[in-house]
């Protein structure tokens, strides 16, 4: 009897973090049904991947969405049909919002607001709080939720958690993985006046690498202390690496495209503020650090930091300016030039993306194409070169550090639970974005 599939991906290259071989896709009731040869087979959709690679859906555990609160930036919808039209199928959204994401009332909200909205699938990191520290057991655990995310400096209200007594009421009572932008708050408000005004390139003076390795080491330390298991957000300094390759046993890390790509001076001469980060882009040495740990296996997964702002926030006088750029729309093709210039491999990459963000955080049938898995696919072509420009960006702010760059390499085909979501840069259907399930919060 022939098979008969609702689609097969025909032809194509699969791209698994093991190994790349020729073959096709089949994919029935939103799951991975079949791979290998089906030529026999039906389908209700047939796609011919001939000179394409077919990936995992790619996966993006930090973006910045800004919904409820500061929508004149960015919502949930134009976020997510910046990452899907990127290749992106899953994101994990940042709970800096306002109201920011700390109660179970406000996870449901943005789970509400997303659900069949967002272009791509979802989950929302619960900000870890001293006033909800008691909870964060429960609050880790909801349906929707990534995890606790805490920041140990450059946040404001009652999101902020800097001294060592606050993160270890918190880390205390999480059993899941605490994510953490790790910067040293009391360093940072001593450094302050090292900030010229004017000069975004002062920056990286004032967040200095100390600030940064002084916070890291606090939070291993912590975090041994409280057996607890954490990710360290945005690593930007080759001086942390050593510390985190030792720390394996509590600790993973995550490294950002910008950090991989941009360096200082270069990028503050060319684009002043809007390559303004925290943590700032660094010189030469410590990108070229980034890029060893990477090849080492130091750094468990890529994400963007997607955190945009509007032109006129961005064209303050420094240091009135706001720190973030785009970059979900962006990760994969920025980062698909870098497998063409031989800097990572593919499989690498899908590590970094896909299975990676799967082991780290436990997701439920996301990471892999494996019988069984969501059918959730990044379809490439390793050998397109297309210039990124400002025009082309669905992010509201219209904006992206890369414009005018030219890559190797590009997102053709998003196909999101078995539908396609996106195919050469159009929208291919309605929103259809559910939250993303966990291993550790099933049931």
């Amino acid at each position: 009897m022939t098979a008969t599939f609702d689609l097969i991906l025909k032809g194509g290259t699969i791209a698994n973090q093991d190994g790349v071989a020729p073959g096709d896709v089949g994919v029935r009731d939103g799951r991975v049904a079949a791979l290998g040869s089906l030529g026999t087979a039906s389908a209700g959709q047939v796609i011919d991947c001939t000179g394409l690679h077919v990936l995992p859906g790619v996966i993006d555990s930090q973006v910045h969405f800004r919904e409820p609160g500061l929508e004149h930036k960015e919502d949930l919808e134009t976020g997510s049909r910046a990452a899907i039209l990127g290749g992106v199928t899953t994101v994990f959204e940042m709970p800096n919002t306002n109201p920011q994401t700390t109660t179970p009332e406000a996870l449901a909200d943005k789970i509400r607001r997303g659900r069949h909205r967002m272009h791509c699938d979802f989950a929302f990191w619960v900000g870890g709080t001293r006033e909800n520290a008691a909870h964060v057991a429960e609050l880790e655990r909801l349906p929707g939720a990534a995890g606790i995310k805490v920041f140990m400096g450059s946040s404001t209200g009652s999101l902020l958690v800097e001294d060592d007594e606050g993160v270890r009421e918190i880390l205390r009572r999480t059993r899941r993985r605490a994510a953490f932008h790790s910067e040293d708050e009391f360093r940072l408000r001593g450094r302050a006046p090292l900030r010229r005004r004017g000069d975004p390139s002062s920056h990286p003076e004032w967040r200095d690498v100390e600030t940064a390795v002084r916070c890291t080491t606090r939070l291993l330390r912590i975090a041994r202390e409280t057996g607890a298991r954490i990710h360290i957000l945005h690593i930007s300094t080759a001086d942390e690496l050593p510390l985190l390759a030792a720390a394996k046993d509590v600790a993973t890390c995550e490294a950002t495209p910008h950090h991989l790509t941009l360096v200082a001076p270069d990028c503050y001469e060319r684009l002043g503020a809007y390559a303004q980060m925290n943590p700032p882009v660094r010189e030469e040495r410590h990108r070229t650090g980034l890029w060893e740990a990477v090849r080492a296996g130091i750094i468990d997964v890529l994400g963007s930091d997607h955190a945009p702002h509007t032109r006129e926030e961005k064209e303050h006088e420094y240091p009135d300016t706001h720190s973030g750029m785009t970059g979900v729309q962006t990760l994969v093709p920025i980062m698909l030039d870098h497998v063409n210039a031989g800097r990572l491999t593919l499989e690498r990459f899908v590590d970094l993306t896909s299975a990676g963000p799967k082991r780290l955080f436990g997701l439920a049938r996301k990471g892999r194409i494996a019988v069984g898995y969501d059918a959730d696919f990044t379809v490439v072509d390793l050998k397109r070169r297309e210039t990124i420009t400002n025009a082309r960006v669905a992010s509201r702010c219209g904006w992206t550090p890369y414009d005018g760059v030219t890559v190797t390499g590009w997102p053709v085909g998003a196909v999101l639970r078995g539908r396609v979501a996106m195919w050469d840069g159009d929208l291919a259907g309605p929103s259809m974005g559910e939250p993303a399930a966990f291993e550790e919060t099933l049931g």
